[in-house]
């Protein structure tokens, strides 16, 4: 009897033994890590949507941050797709990526959405913003439709649920933390990123 209640307590403590002490109180540990595409560096991933206002705000800051960024950090955006009307934002952004103009394109459409009033659903408004931009609007039409943009979109669907966020702004870290709007956002992701390089020495010395 004491055997088996020895046992039950030692299952019952091995949950807790597995959270990380060290990590911001905000900031949530996913039970099945998610599958990352930086290997050897510590990926971050935003999740977020054109249309998210604290999306728009957080962008400057964020913008920032990943500037500062060592080489060993690798940043990523992900559009979050709850819905139809969100996943039309995704195939945006993904057309954008694919046709190289994210980096040129992505803080002018926050601000054409957020200070100009554009509607990306509505794609007449979209053509003449992107006419206006400089973009042939016939290879984004044929981008945003395109097998290459429809995989990201399935892959960006499966990553959303596997991460467990229920809104955006939120950044996911090596696969394996989610840290939600605040506040302490970038901060936190500071500290996670800090815990997450030191474990990843770790294990490379003791593969030595």
């Amino acid at each position: 009897m004491r055997k088996l209640l020895a046992a039950l307590l030692l299952a019952i403590s091995l949950p807790l033994a597995a959270q990380n002490p060290n990590l911001p109180p905000d900031v949530q540990e996913l039970p099945t890590p998610v599958a990352t595409d930086a290997k050897g560096k510590i990926e971050v991933i935003e999740f977020f949507w054109y249309g998210c206002p604290h999306c728009y705000t957080m962008e400057p800051m964020l913008e920032k941050w990943v500037k500062e960024q060592p080489k060993d950090v690798e940043f990523r955006r992900v559009p979050a797709a709850f819905n139809e009307q969100w996943a039309i934002a995704g195939r945006v952004y993904f057309a954008l990526e694919s046709l190289g103009l994210v980096e040129r394109l992505h803080k002018p459409l926050f601000d054409a959405i957020h200070r100009d009033g554009l509607r990306i659903t509505n794609p007449q408004a979209l053509a003449q913003w992107l006419e206006k931009n400089g973009v042939d609007v016939k290879k984004f039409s044929d981008a945003e439709r395109s097998f290459a943009v429809e995989s990201k979109m399935k892959r960006s669907r499966a990553m959303l649920e596997q991460s467990r966020i229920d809104g955006v702004p939120a950044l996911m870290i090596n696969g394996k933390y989610i840290v939600p709007a605040g506040q302490n956002m970038l901060n936190n992701a500071n500290r996670v990123i800090a815990i997450e390089r030191a474990e990843l020495a770790k294990s490379s010395a003791g593969k030595k």
